[in-house]
């Protein structure tokens, strides 16, 4: 059986024990050296203004185009362009078979120099008719003619005079179906109206041309159209040659200002929106077909942007490692808002002016010293 003291003596002794293992465990030191990170990049978040209003979007157009179509029926025999193919006016784009167009011209032609044949009998008839009538008028003043015989050769002359005016417009008839003829024979090259870029080659030789089948797509060289469409609500605030600032991301990184070319009054019944045209710079950028969009509205507000670089995505949460004075990072969640170009507005989570790490990856920041790049 313990003894009272023995009972006394065994808790303090196990007291004693655990005092002197925690006085001679290692202290946590809060000078330690924090591990260093080098080769990232910082940048700062920054307030600017950005613009205010409502985005339409819409896409990128040539400010005039053309659907090259065939007017005659025809085989294609040869089409010598293809989709990115720069062109000239007057290029020739498209052949179609020519044997049947050039058989109607020689018939054409023909008839034309058939025609003036008849033409050139009918008028040495008349002529030969008006001299025996001029004859016959001196004789009848002799009275060596008879009143029926002078009507006879009189009427001849009016028949052979009428013969000429019917020969001359079959001549007239022949030369405008000649004409045409060779009208019709330059339906058979397709050309380029002038000078831009094929943006569509819908027939390969050996196909069957039919009037209004289409063929080529040119769209004409030079600046550049974005068509947009706009809530009706929205018509009071645009104004023709008004600037406003368009976000092409596949062309450039920056806001483009473009113009307000025209505004189509007619609203669309079913989306109730109209169609607003805006004049975009030159750039070699550009190309039609882009989407884009453009700001309507004039207002701006302060808001925080940050690189996109800088953005960790873990789930459906974004985060960035944020730096402190002493270039510690440590991460910091934060609330997204629209982002423009290469910059994304902050809603919450940072403040102004505060830095944060350019593309981390997947790497593990927390507690490390950002050695920043030159």
């Amino acid at each position: 059986m313990k003894t009272p003291a023995l009972q006394l003596y065994l808790p303090a002794l196990a007291c004693g024990v655990l005092w002197l293992l925690a006085g001679c465990s290692p202290q946590p030191n809060p000078h330690a050296a924090a591990p260093v990170v080098t080769g990232l990049s910082v940048a700062q978040a920054t307030l600017v203004q950005v613009p205010e209003g409502t985005t339409a979007v819409g896409t990128v157009h040539a400010r005039q185009s053309a659907t090259l179509s065939a007017q005659v029926v025809g085989r294609v025999t040869a089409v010598l362009v293809h989709e990115g193919d720069t062109v000239r006016a007057g290029q020739m784009l498209v052949r179609l078979d020519e044997a049947a167009a050039g058989a109607e011209l020689d018939r054409a032609r023909a008839g034309v120099v058939g025609s003036e044949q008849q033409l050139a009998a009918a008028q040495t008839q008349a002529a030969l008719a008006s001299s025996t009538l001029e004859r016959y008028k001196q004789l009848r003043e002799n009275k060596s003619v008879s009143p029926q015989e002078y009507d006879e050769v009189d009427r001849h002359a009016q028949t052979a005079a009428a013969q000429v005016e019917t020969a001359r417009a079959q001549v007239e008839a022949a030369r405008a179906a000649a004409s045409g003829a060779r009208t019709a024979s330059g339906y058979t090259s397709i050309t380029a109206p002038f000078a831009g870029l094929v943006t569509g080659r819908h027939v390969d030789p050996g196909a069957l041309a039919s009037p209004g089948m289409p063929l080529v797509d040119v769209d004409r060289a030079g600046p550049l159209q974005l068509h947009v469409s706009v809530d009706e609500s929205l018509l009071q605030m645009l104004r023709l040659g008004e600037a406003v600032n368009v976000d092409i991301a596949a062309a450039s990184s920056a806001p483009i200002q473009g113009r307000v070319a025209q505004i189509v009054p007619a609203v669309d019944a079913a989306s109730r929106t109209f169609l607003v045209k805006i004049d975009l710079p030159a750039s070699t950028g550009l190309r039609a077909g882009m989407y884009g969009s453009a700001q309507i509205g004039t207002s701006s507000r302060n808001a925080l942007m940050i690189l996109l670089d800088a953005i960790v995505t873990h789930g459906s949460l974004q985060s960035v490692w944020v730096l402190n004075e002493r270039g510690i990072a440590s991460l910091r969640y934060v609330t997204l808002g629209k982002a423009r170009a290469a910059n994304v507005e902050v809603l919450s989570g940072i403040s102004n002016g505060e830095r944060v790490v350019l593309a981390p990856g997947d790497r593990e920041l927390g507690g490390s010293l950002i050695e920043v790049r030159p």
